[in-house]
């Protein structure tokens, strides 16, 4: 049975802007990568973190913006530069490479066009020749570079969190990214300023004359006058790591101090990545860590610039709650299932479904000790 969100039933106050950190309810933790790791104070944050928000920012992360982050944010800045027919050549999406508007398979749009490429060098090599076709090689290498960065990033974030949790195997986590055949991927999101969005009515894949906004079921009321830059949802993999350009636009839902779930306007902030909590570890972690809910409202007369890099295991990576998440008082959650049939379950639905919704184990289930196996 497909569980819808139950976001559309939450009641929610005003967009709020809050700058990171802030005090009270509904605050955007900052994590400092550079802090001393002695006597566990770190991990404990990131856990902390992790926990209670499911989002966080990384500051002094080690990833450079003059290096291959700004190489990076040149190259898809000249791609997306480019005619509409050259472009088209890198797309339809499949879910991989080239898209516009359409996001997914299930009528779900957004304002915006995007690159969406898998983290393996070669099958960067594969899509290069499409999107740079004077040298496809360099738009392989610095692709490439970039990844390397960031992976190492999240195996950083991954570790200290498998730390501060207290697991017996703290790289635990980072390991399922590291594999071979880790089925990460990277996406560069542009989305066009809000006063010349119609610039992306150019072709048959963006025929989409009207403006995407937000309905019931698909994420409550952006700020007045924004358009729905890319919907509600959560990101299915372990972890995903975004940076931007200096325009805002992110939102995240979180409690405030009264526990009412509150969309949270995220500060730009072009230095920093932002953290999400995946499904997988919410999976992994027996609920103790929950996959945040997040959003893009289009709203600038500038264009926004983002990349996400999302950490996930090889498809055939089983996902069950850890031993340690498992006790008397919290038995297991959701079934046992691999990476792929998570992922055919998520290409199935709407963006805001809830998709672990549809791996949860029934209480009488969970009164026998049923692992779901």
């Amino acid at each position: 049975m497909v569980v819808p969100s139950t976001t559309s039933a939450r009641q929610e106050t005003a967009t709020m802007l809050l700058p990171p950190p802030c005090p009270g309810g509904g605050a955007i933790p900052t994590v400092d990568m550079s802090a001393p790791r002695g006597r566990g104070a770190l991990s404990r944050q990131v856990a902390r973190a992790c926990t209670e928000q499911g989002f966080f920012r990384a500051v002094n992360h080690g990833v450079p913006p003059a290096g291959p982050a700004a190489r990076l944010d040149a190259a898809t800045s000249a791609f997306f530069a480019l005619a509409a027919h050259d472009k088209q050549r890198a797309g339809p999406p499949s879910p991989l490479g080239y898209g516009c508007r359409s996001i997914g398979f299930n009528g779900d749009v957004g304002e915006l066009e995007y690159l969406l490429l898998h983290a393996n060098p070669a099958a960067v090599a594969h899509r290069a020749s499409s999107i740079d076709t004077n040298d496809p090689s360099r738009f392989s290498s610095v692709v490439n570079e970039y990844v390397e960065a960031v992976k190492q990033l999240a195996c950083d974030i991954l570790d200290l969190l498998g730390e501060g949790l207290g697991l017996e195997d703290p790289r635990l986590f980072s390991k399922l990214i590291t594999e071979t055949d880790s089925d990460s991927l990277l996406r560069i999101n542009h989305y066009p300023p809000s006063c010349t969005v119609h610039k992306l009515d150019h072709d048959d894949q963006c025929k989409l004359k009207g403006v995407a906004r937000t309905k019931a079921g698909s994420g409550g009321n952006p700020a007045a006058g924004g358009r729905i830059g890319f919907g509600e949802h959560s990101d299915p993999q372990l972890l995903s790591l975004l940076r931007a350009n200096d325009i805002d636009g992110l939102q995240v839902l979180l409690p405030d101090i009264n526990g009412k779930d509150t969309w949270i306007q995220v500060p730009a902030d072009s230095s920093a990545y932002f953290v999400n909590v995946g499904d997988l570890l919410q999976a992994l972690t027996n609920g103790r860590l929950v996959s945040v809910r997040h959003r893009v409202i289009a709203s600038a007369c500038r264009p926004r610039l983002s990349t996400i890099y999302f950490a996930a295991p090889p498809l055939h990576a089983r996902i069950s709650a850890l031993p340690e998440m498992v006790t008397a008082d919290s038995p297991p959650r959701y079934r046992s299932f691999t990476w792929a049939e998570y992922k055919t379950a998520m290409y199935s639905l709407r963006l805001s479904h809830s998709r672990l919704e549809l791996f949860h184990v029934d209480d009488d289930e969970s009164g026998n000790g049923s692992k779901g196996k």
